[in-house]
Formats: structure tokens, C-alpha cells, sequence
């Protein structure tokens, strides 16, 4: 692996693949998001960053820089493509990072091999965006670990909270890595997030959800799926059982072998090997 940063963002890049997959973590998330998942891209170079103010990335977005929004996240992930020489990749996202890989997937689909999604939303539903500002709030009032404490009992299945002590574990530390200002400006871009504006399409994906997400529940995801259909996308869904919101930490295993089955039917479609 080489770790590096561009333009302030945390970049780490593994592999030597013909093809590359670009990995875009969620709120509260980091690159070590796509740790349990790194063998199922081993015919790929993977490339994973910390969006900006989050993770390693805390200071990429800095307070004389103005609100962060979600056109700042996007375009970090298309500066970071640049540097790296990326023309085309297959694109996984989680949760926030879904809704970047829609927008930039939206307004550059030749740039786009592949989506492969996890807990994924168009934008966050109205009643939702409130309490997301507030968390910002307390975020800053109180720091990360009430943040932290509060959505380990929401965010992830009753299964895997009693029966799962690393994935609880991975996730709280997860969550505790980050500034709370970063944090509380990423909740602010979540909050104000719309959903992306679907041109023609033409490549696969595949979404997968846990029968326990309250933020991306199987229905509003096979609705996605179905927007994604109508543009042109394969798109298809895998719900998992007794699983919550962090679908790569609660569920690793399933979650990397659909990532392997997935990307190796995208690799013969996009090189034909």
C-alpha cells in the first residue's frame, strides 16, 4: 500500500490491476470502511480516501474554506482522480458515499465502469434532515463520543451489537476518529443532499442493504434500484439478514463475496477478461 495526500485529502492506493474501483466511505467513515473488503478487489488497484473533514482528511476542508457541501465532496473525489491518472473506475460508495458516486456518476457516466453500493440513498428523506443538523450541533456542543454511543445502538443490528464485538468495535472507533467540526460540517452536506439527476447509462450495479437499516431500508433501496433501471443501469439489490446500517463491518463476509461476484462480471463487461 502507498498512503499520500492530494490537495490535503488522505489517499491510500493498493494493488497494480489493469482496472481500478475508487471507494468512498460514508458519514463517520474512513478508508478502513473498505478494510474487511479488500479481497474481493484483489484484480483491481484500489484506490480509498478519507473524504474532506473526515478521517485523515480532517483539515482538508478547513473553516476559511466555507460551508462543505456536497459538490465539495464530489469534487474531491474528481481531483483525486486526476492526480492519479484515473479516466475510468469502478466506483463503490457507502451510505454519504453513495450519494457522492450517484452525483459524480450522474454527471460523468463514461467515467463510471461500475457502482457498487452499500446501505445506499439518493438523498436523506425530509424527516430525516433535521435530525442530522442537530447532530451537527451536538457534534459541536459535546464532541464525538455521545455521537458515537448514540448511533452504535441505532446504526447497527441487534445481532450484530450482541454477537459481533469487533464489528461494534470497528464501528465506535470508526466514529471516534473523526473531528467533530469535520463531522458536524459532513452532517451539514448530508443534510442539504439532493438526489442526483440521472442521465442515460450504461453501466452495472449492485446495491446491498441489511434488513435492519433504518437509513437505507430494502424498500427505498429497491426503489433506487428501480431509478437506476430506468436510466439505463443493470442495477440490482441484495438485502442481508440481521444487519444494520455498517453493511462492510456487520456483514463482511457476504458483503465481500457479492463485491467479488459483482466486480467480476463489471471486469468482463468493461475489458472482457
Amino acid at each position: 500500500m502507498t498512503a499520500r495526500y492530494i490537495d490535503r485529502i488522505s489517499v491510500d492506493v493498493d494493488g497494480e490491476g489493469r482496472d481500478t474501483i475508487v471507494c468512498v466511505h460514508g458519514l463517520g467513515g474512513t478508508t478502513n470502511t473498505w478494510t474487511p473488503l479488500m479481497p474481493a478487489f484483489e484484480r483491481l488497484r484500489v484506490v480509498r480516501l478519507d473524504l474532506p473533514g473526515s478521517g485523515r482528511s480532517q483539515r482538508a476542508y478547513a473553516l476559511n474554506d466555507g460551508p462543505l457541501t456536497m459538490a465539495a465532496l464530489v469534487a474531491a473525489v474528481r481531483r483525486v482522480c486526476g492526480a492519479l491518472g484515473i479516466e475510468h473506475a469502478h466506483f463503490a460508495g457507502h451510505s454519504l458515499g453513495t450519494i457522492v458516486c450517484h452525483h459524480l456518476a450522474a454527471e460523468t457516466p463514461q467515467q463510471v465502469r461500475s457502482l457498487l453500493l452499500f446501505g445506499p440513498l439518493a438523498a436523506p428523506p425530509e424527516a430525516a434532515r433535521t435530525a442530522i443538523a442537530q447532530r451537527a450541533a451536538r457534534a459541536r456542543a459535546e464532541g464525538m463520543y455521545p455521537i458515537a454511543d448514540a448511533l452504535l445502538a441505532t446504526a447497527l443490528s441487534a445481532t450484530t451489537r450482541s454477537e459481533l464485538p469487533l464489528a461494534t468495535a470497528a464501528t465506535r472507533e470508526s466514529l471516534l476518529a473523526q473531528d467533530a467540526e469535520g463531522y458536524a460540517r459532513t452532517c451539514e452536506a448530508l443534510a442539504a443532499a439532493q438526489p442526483a439527476r440521472w442521465p442515460d447509462v450504461s453501466f452495472p450495479s449492485l446495491l446491498v442493504t441489511g434488513d435492519e437499516d433504518a437509513v437505507a431500508p430494502p424498500q427505498a433501496v429497491r426503489t433506487l434500484a428501480d431509478t437506476l433501471r430506468a436510466a439505463g443501469s443493470d442495477a440490482s439489490v441484495e438485502v442481508l439478514a440481521r444487519c444494520g446500517h455498517w453493511t462492510p463491518f456487520e456483514r463482511a463476509a457476504d458483503c465481500a463475496r457479492l463485491a467479488r461476484a459483482f466486480l467480476d462480471r463489471a471486469l468482463v463487461r468493461a475489458t472482457g477478461k
